[in-house]
């Protein structure tokens, strides 16, 4: 009796042992398994990594949103949003790359890749207006938005004034003043676009703004001319005479106080 109680006692417990086995070798299984773990994410991410530096941006992009909503609030979380914005924008997705740097901006004020992100919001808006003047040449200039102009400008300000330190500072510099003047000289080019067809108001008020926004842009000169020109056309003389002497104040040798203006190229033309 005790012999087949032992027996009996010996199975029950091999049977325990089993179930408490196959239950450990399931629970490695799930872990091994979940997509969250850190394993998967890690393995992912280095595959998005591979993916984004073959240029398969297509498969980089699914990959790394699917680890944006697996990591949120890590590290990676966040270097997955910054890479994700970079590869929208290699595809050309502007509004897309935007929208995800705009969501990294505010959900983690105080990351430090903020001067990165700040950084590729303003290459972004900047890239997509790059050929702002070749498209001029086709293109009704009352008809041209500048929105992604200055929010590239926006961008770059507050990278250069949060973060004077940071690498990509000194360039964000020398892009600001390339935008200012680029965006000085498309307001010129549209006031001088009314003034030939002789709408003298729009004229005028197009290049007191760019004058009054621009002050230190090389297209400036042209403005004040083109204001006290179109003050003339409209019998406007205080306002006419103002404008002309702002201009012999800061541009004694004008060429357009002159006459010879059609002599010279814009600051930006190479032709």
């Amino acid at each position: 009796m005790f012999v087949e109680k032992f027996k009996a006692g010996r199975i029950v417990a091999g049977a325990v042992l089993m179930a408490f086995a196959l239950g450990m070798s399931g629970c490695g299984s799930t872990a091994k398994d979940d997509p969250n773990s850190q394993a998967a994410l890690d393995k992912l991410y280095a595959e998005a990594k591979d993916d984004l530096n073959a240029g398969s941006y297509d498969r980089a992009i699914k990959a790394l949103e699917r680890i944006e909503g697996r990591a949120a609030g890590t590290t990676m979380g966040q270097q997955a949003t910054l890479d994700l914005a970079w590869a929208y924008y290699r595809t050309a997705e502007r509004a897309q790359a935007i929208s995800t740097l705009d969501r990294f901006i505010k959900l983690n004020p105080s990351s430090p890749a903020m001067d990165y992100a700040l950084y590729m919001k303003g290459i972004v808006n900047f890239n997509e207006d790059l050929g702002l003047f070749g498209r001029l040449a086709n293109q009704d200039v009352s008809e041209r938005d500048q929105q992604a102009s200055r929010e590239a400008l926006l961008a770059f300000r507050q990278l250069v004034e949060q973060f004077p330190e940071s690498k990509y500072a000194a360039e964000g510099t020398t892009r600001i003043n390339f935008i200012t003047n680029t965006l000085a000289a498309y307001e010129i080019h549209v006031a001088r676009y009314y003034f030939n067809r002789k709408a003298y108001v729009a004229a005028a008020n197009r290049a007191q703004a760019a004058v009054a926004e621009f002050q230190y842009a090389p297209g400036i000169e042209e403005g004040l001319f083109i204001m006290s020109e179109s003050y003339d056309k409209l019998g406007l003389t205080q306002l006419r005479d103002d404008a002309r002497r702002v201009l012999d104040k800061n541009f004694p040798n004008s060429i357009y106080a002159s006459g010879n203006a059609a002599k010279r190229k814009a600051w930006w033309q190479i032709w």
